[in-house]
């Protein structure tokens, strides 16, 4: 959820279980989760007064920067352990899963595609 509206900003909490897929119960209980912990805002919409907009408060900024460092240096350790050849083809694979998920009309995601997609081997 933080790394979502990391990418997203401020969204309202209806789109944000669309781009996760996740059911609107669980998203309310792990949002006022977040709030508690001081790592998301919640506000009153006000294109929608029926809704809430989230956004990251400046310690979930940090708190969702510092997993990304450590999810990249966890990612960078396993693919070092693999050939160059055997890295393109994990791209290759998971850019196929990404593009199969941007497809799927019920799925909603800022993932920004990786360059590696358009590469055809």
């Amino acid at each position: 959820m933080l790394v979502e509206l990391d990418k997203a900003g401020a969204i309202p909490m209806s789109e944000l279980g669309t781009r996760l897929s996740l059911e609107k119960s669980w998203v309310s209980r792990a949002v006022d989760t977040l709030v508690d912990e001081g790592l998301v805002t919640k506000t009153p919409n006000p294109q929608d007064a029926r809704s809430w907009l989230l956004g990251l408060t400046p310690v979930g900024k940090r708190r969702c920067r510092a997993l990304n460092v450590q999810l990249d240096g966890h990612a960078e350790r396993l693919m070092d352990r693999f050939t160059r050849a055997e890295q393109d083809t994990v791209n290759q694979g998971l850019a196929l899963i990404l593009r199969a998920l941007r497809e799927d009309a019920g799925i909603r995601s800022c993932c920004p595609v990786p360059e590696f997609e358009e590469q055809k081997s």
